[in-house]
């Protein structure tokens, strides 16, 4: 399909035809990324998009540990969170 680049006020666009953008699962935000003689657009993921795939590597390489290990705890660690969690007022 061929699309003619038009001006759009100081720049410049295309007019995407819907039937296309639904085949290509595009909605309202995109992710545009430019290299030589390509512009390749893709639909934006959420905030934690790819997140389980990650986690899933994480744990099949045994990557998935703790980082802080706790180091000399503080009189807070030890006793005062306990007392914020019954405190009425916390």
């Amino acid at each position: 399909m061929r699309a003619r680049i038009i001006r759009i006020g100081n720049s410049k666009g295309i007019r995407i035809p819907t039937l296309l953008l639904e085949q290509c699962q595009l909605a309202e935000e995109v992710e545009l990324e430019a290299k030589p003689g390509l512009l390749i657009m893709r639909p934006v993921g959420g905030p934690r998009h790819g997140w389980a795939v990650a986690f899933e590597q994480m744990a099949k390489y045994g990557d998935d540990v703790l980082l802080d290990e706790g180091g000399p705890a503080t009189r807070w660690s030890r006793k005062d969170w306990k007392r914020m969690l019954k405190s009425p007022n916390a």
